[in-house]
């Protein structure tokens, strides 16, 4: 994993989106809210519809030769020199980091860290690169965040989603008891280990509760779906949405779906 401190590009004319797997399957509206938000920013935004897996639960599960063949396939549909947004922390990781490491040594290794150079997670890049300032047309609220551990240990990108939601003047950010603690999703993690990802859910969704927020905001599907699955058992009216909507709704002075 690279651990040097990343120069962040002039904001460029086109971007590429890659929207996941959890976004494409269960949540289309938070891809297409993100790359309106991107439009907002001033770039043109490209999708590549053959985009599928990017290989992370292959490779968190020890299977690296088909974490290289998915890996390889997504790279190549990305081929012009533009960023590469990505709608997850964990799928950012993935793409940044993990697959300078997967391809370390290989005749591969050059053009594959040119690619990982091109990763950004969507609120890095907002912050960052598009220095996006927003305007809040919408009602007072509340808001609890959630990071995703990928997205605070791997990208280092725990800070951008609170510097977006710190720009809405009608938005009181309120704090979570163990913020940093993991929601117990971990993509396959929680399907290896089901009782630890359920104790782990349950004190991340206590906690979130006691912030006594009106919403639940976070950037990643993944884990959104774990807590918002565990909310809903309990009979709670807390519900998650993916942070692009809700910023989407605010500057548009509608109500986040």
């Amino acid at each position: 994993m690279s651990s040097a401190i990343r120069i962040y590009p002039a904001k460029p004319e086109k971007v590429y989106i890659y929207a996941t797997c959890l976004v494409d399957m269960f949540s289309p509206q938070s891809g297409l809210d993100a790359i309106r938000l991107l439009e907002l920013a001033g770039v043109e935004v490209i999708y590549v519809p053959k985009q599928t897996c990017c290989g992370q639960p292959a490779y968190s599960s020890g299977y690296e030769d088909d974490a290289k063949t998915t890996a390889l396939s997504q790279m190549a549909l990305f081929p012009a020199p533009w960023p590469v947004i990505v709608l997850s922390g964990s799928c950012g990781g993935m793409m940044h980091h993990h697959y300078r490491r997967l391809f370390a040594g290989s005749e591969q290794e050059a053009v594959v860290n040119q690619f990982c150079d091109r990763v950004f997670e969507l609120t890095e890049f907002l912050v960052q690169v598009c220095r996006i300032r927003l305007s809040d047309q919408g009602p007072a609220t509340s808001v609890v965040l959630h990071t995703s551990c990928a997205a605070r240990r791997e990208m280092k990108v725990h800070n951008t989603a609170r510097q977006l939601l710190s720009q809405l003047e009608r938005v009181e950010l309120r704090e979570q008891a163990y913020e940093s603690e993991c929601c117990g999703f971990g993509g396959t993690f929680s399907v290896r280990h089901p009782a630890i990802s359920e104790a782990m859910v349950q004190d991340k969704t206590q906690h979130l509760s006691e912030a006594g927020a009106e919403q639940l905001i976070s950037a990643d599907w993944g884990c959104l779906l774990n807590i918002n699955g565990a909310l809903e058992y309990q009979g709670k009216a807390l519900k998650g949405t993916h942070l692009a909507t809700f910023l989407l709704s605010r500057m548009e002075g509608h109500d986040a779906q």
